[in-house]
């Protein structure tokens, strides 16, 4: 019974979300304080209802309740606690509850912290989240409904897919749709205001925040999911070009050009139409992704489902939002004000090169994704797009904004000066450029390119504390004062600083894995040894070893240096009971940020088993950056100035004023 009830649950949710999606919005329309306020105690009690929705299916597959359909397909008795937990989410039907739960958080967020938002507004923007969350809701209970029973309950569940069975596909999902779902509010906040017809500067303020929330927990999913793909699958790499990936890397990218336009439309009232637009565009490349991953247009590891019924229904909401934003878009269009002026050589500037280059980079990895599919949806022809194409366009279209980056804080607000601002910079420069020179000299194999990258990483990592240095004033101002005013700068400031140091450690780290990796392929018997960068792998044994649902054959492999043995790997072939699937588990030694990784290959009858070993430089350095970039967001979104928004205009002058742009 308790499973119906998580099931009725979600149709009172949309009952509510219905009221949700029409009342507060025509109570700003009507100005009826009553009808618009009623959307603050919806939100909240929605978001409960799909809590309830969403642990009750927890608790069916933590206690295999296999007469529920969605357990029986994803779960197993013997199957780890945290992966039962996780099979919840680790399916197409358990996935989207997660999905509704998340657009359900943000909206109940607003509800509750957005005091100082006005009236209309906040009606407006909990009634467009309404309007989305009511879509998925109604996709899921008509298509997708992952409490549906079995006419008989099976003694065993088939177990979760063995290459999702990891810690890593336990944290990755959650954090990716905190992020690319949380881009939705700043989607409502986008339609909300363009239906109010009043976009301003106090609007950037209120929307940016909820943007930056988004975009860290995006830059986590998406680095815990690359992590997990390069030691999970065997493979050896971080980033695969994946259609799936770039579905979310896309909105990544979008909502870090967001998140630079808000600023400027916020400090000088400038770009109002294209944050509008991107607004739209970053939660629009979301819901492209959602059909991707859920349509069958692609196989992938990545995917959930293949119904095409479902993917027709994906395709209805694609073109219900997205083509409705872009419509009111089109039509307010001609009523917005373009906002202050700035020269070309600005902060404002800078900002809108960046907006320029994202953007163009947003729209090369779309076209590489997107243009397989339409081939051969026209013609039938299949080809296709990886690495190759994007690393020849998406790679040079980041050099010349990753150079810009130090100039951007160091640059006055309206109108700067390149020259003063290339002075600040110089003795960045000048260590930059040293340390290309050292990086080609010293550094065995190194080319000139890889050295200019190298200089480049220094550049953008020292670069991004120009700004504090210059603000407090040191060496000019003595060490006491220089401490006292770096201090008292805003928690903005620092952020930004260290997110683009992260930054520049990911840039260090993919120039170094991509120049200097080395890797080789070796048939060993146990007491044999291989050599790869210095080190010397010791095959010690093979041994078969028997896991809670699964069976392996594990290799222990020494790894030495000049004789003395430093770490024992223990990389394996895995075979699952339930489905019999087989899976690779690498082994990876660290030394400081540099690793071996180990991947076992096929046993041979003479007890020789094939190995495949790596020699990874600086690689993770790649996830220290992106660790990097979240703290840095997380730090930003801890300034006060963030956390309080625009101030709350008295009654009297709310009244009085109503500014439209």
């Amino acid at each position: 019974m308790t499973v119906e009830l998580g099931h009725y649950a979600l149709v009172l949710a949309l009952a509510l979300t219905i009221v949700q999606s029409i009342a507060p919005i025509w109570g700003a329309r009507v100005n009826d304080e009553r009808m618009m306020a009623s959307a603050t105690y919806i939100a909240p009690t929605v978001f409960l209802l799909l809590l309830f929705s969403f642990v009750t299916l927890v608790m069916a597959h933590v206690g295999s309740d296999f007469s529920v359909k969605n357990v029986w397909a994803n779960s197993h008795s013997q199957m780890p606690f945290i992966f039962k937990i996780s099979g919840t989410w680790g399916n197409h039907e358990g996935s989207m509850l997660l999905w509704l739960l998340i657009l359900g958080l943000f909206a109940a967020l607003v509800a509750v912290f957005g005091r100082n938002l006005p009236p209309t507004l906040k009606a407006n923007v909990l009634g467009v989240q309404a309007w989305i969350l009511g879509s998925f809701l109604v996709f899921v209970l008509l298509t997708s409904n992952p409490f549906e029973r079995l006419g008989s309950v099976p003694f065993e569940g088939r177990n979760l897919n063995p290459i999702l069975q990891d810690v890593g596909l336990a944290i990755h999902p959650p954090l990716l749709y905190l992020g690319y779902v949380g881009f939705s509010i700043a989607f409502s906040f986008a339609v909300a205001a363009l239906i109010e017809g009043r976009i301003d500067a106090a609007w950037a303020r209120w929307v940016r925040p909820w943007t930056l929330l988004a975009w860290i927990f995006l830059t986590a999913g998406i680095s815990v999911g690359s992590y997990w793909a390069y030691y999970e699958l065997g493979w050896g790499g971080w980033w695969f070009w994946d259609p799936v990936e770039n579905s979310s890397f896309m909105p990544w990218l979008a909502g870090t050009a967001l998140l630079h336009s808000a600023l400027v439309m916020e400090k000088r009232s400038a770009l109002k139409i294209w944050t509008v637009l991107l607004a739209i565009m970053t939660f629009s490349l979301s819901l492209l992704g959602a059909f991707l991953v859920r349509s069958g247009v692609l196989t992938s590891v990545h995917t959930f489902a293949s119904d095409p019924e479902r993917g027709v229904f994906l395709l209805l909401i694609l073109v219900m939002f997205i083509g409705g934003s872009l419509t009111l878009f089109a039509l307010r269009a001609g009523q917005l004000q373009a906002g202050g002026i700035f020269a070309p050589i600005s902060r404002e500037g800078a900002l809108v090169f960046n907006n320029l280059i994202l953007s163009t980079a947003t729209a090369t990895v779309l076209v590489g994704t997107m243009y397989p599919l339409l081939l051969e949806a026209v013609t039938g022809n299949k080809i296709s797009v990886g690495g190759p194409f994007f690393n020849l366009t998406f790679g040079p279209l980041m050099i010349p904004l990753l150079i810009a980056i130090p100039f951007g804080p160091v640059l006055a607000w309206k109108r700067g000066d390149i020259y003063a601002a290339s002075q600040r910079l110089f003795a960045v420069f000048g260590i930059a450029l040293l340390t290309a020179i050292f990086s080609y000299a010293l550094l065995y194999d190194a080319t000139i390119l890889s050295a200019l990258g190298i200089g480049l990483a220094a550049w953008l990592m020292i670069g991004s504390f120009a700004e504090i240095q210059l603000r407090s004033g040191f060496p000019k101002n003595n060490l006491k004062v220089a401490w006292r005013r770096v201090t008292g700068l805003p928690r903005t400031v620092w952020g930004t600083a260290i997110a683009h140091f992260g930054v520049g450690m990911t840039v260090l780290g993919i120039i170094f894995v991509s120049s200097f990796e080395t890797d080789s392929v070796k048939i060993l018997k146990p007491g044999e040894t291989a050599e790869l960068s210095g080190y010397t792998m010791r095959l010690d044994s093979i041994e078969p070893r028997i896991g809670k649902n699964y069976k392996e054959t594990v290799a222990h492999v020494s790894v030495m240096v000049d004789g003395k043995v430093v770490d024992v790997l223990d990389p394996s072939k895995r075979i699952y009971n339930a489905r019999q699937q087989p899976t690779s588990e690498s082994a990876r030694s660290t030394f400081v940020f540099s690793q071996i990784y180990l991947a076992l290959g096929e046993l041979k009858g003479d007890n020789s088993v094939i190995l495949r070993i790596w020699w990874k430089p600086m690689i993770t350095l790649i996830w220290l950056g992106t660790i990097a970039m979240f703290v840095g967001g997380a730090i930003s979104l801890s300034d006060r100035r963030l956390r309080v928004g625009a101030p709350k205009p008295s009654a009297k002058r709310a009244g009085a004023v109503h500014a439209k742009v």
